[in-house]
């Protein structure tokens, strides 16, 4: 048998009691603490024979604009794990550079469940802010299908990631244009949209090799169902030995820079 892979989790949550959650369309979800996240992610990996090697933490709808869970959270983890967040369109100069320090490496944008609307611009010039500042990227929460007409806001695709495949079927032909061009995308909630997972896989990494990167999406809050190690068995029956290390884990650390590889 082949020693396991290094697994960079490029997409889960940490839900700390210590620090408030606020509800998004009437949904709180349980605790998921960092010491649950290591021991529930520890096995889902080795039942398909990979090692957890690092991540990034995602702030969900229902941590809003808070930093100190993330930060926390990022200590306790270690250098290997760094943080997507979402943050006011205002935030000083000086927040981005602290937050970078301490390992955060983008920005989300969540247009699923309803936290950027209106002023989508305003966080879009963020956007731009920190990439100019510190090098960020936009995580973007998004059905695929509602992209073409937001396409010429968006930055250029190079600066951006797709979360969970996208979720639909109709917006497949977009994202893969986008992929092709640069972005990436989350192979992460197989459950959640209405694609073809398997098809939706090998098209976006036909469309470009250094695009999909691998997650848990730990602990699944508000999807159909939690990640399984069949999901994880999918990716090995998939790809070949080089494009599965591309997909779940050198894809993901060339963009997230962990401080330790």
């Amino acid at each position: 048998m082949p020693p396991d892979q290094p697994f960079f989790d490029a997409h889960f949550h940490v839900l700390d009691p210590r620090f408030p959650m606020q509800r998004n369309l009437h949904y709180l979800p349980a605790p998921f603490t960092v010491a649950g996240y290591v021991h529930t992610a520890g096995q889902l990996l080795g039942v398909a024979r990979f090692h957890a090697s690092g991540g990034v933490v995602v702030s969900g709808s229902f941590q809003g604009t808070d930093q100190e869970y993330l930060l926390s959270t990022l200590e306790e983890l270690g250098p290997r794990y760094v943080g997507v967040t979402m943050l006011p369109p205002d935030v000083p100069d000086s927040d981005l550079k602290r937050l970078d320090a301490a390992g955060v490496r983008g920005l989300r944008l969540n247009l699923v469940r309803r936290v950027h609307t209106g002023d989508l611009s305003e966080h879009l010039d963020l956007v731009r802010r920190a990439r100019s500042l510190v090098g960020w990227h936009a995580e973007l929460y998004v059905r695929s299908v509602d992209l073409p007409p937001l396409r010429d806001l968006l930055p250029s695709p190079e600066m951006i990631v797709f979360d969970h495949l996208g979720l639909t079927t109709a917006g497949l032909p977009t994202l893969l244009a986008l992929a092709a061009e640069g972005a990436r995308v989350k192979a992460t909630g197989f459950s959640r949209g209405d694609l073809v997972v398997e098809s939706a896989l090998l098209a976006v990494h036909k469309a470009n090799p250094g695009s999909l990167m691998a997650g848990t999406d730990l602990p699944g809050t508000r999807a159909p169902r939690a990640v399984t190690a069949a999901d994880m068995e999918l990716l090995r029956r998939l790809f070949s030995p080089d494009d599965l290390a591309r997909v779940t884990y050198r894809n993901a650390v060339e963009l997230y820079r962990p401080s330790v590889r």
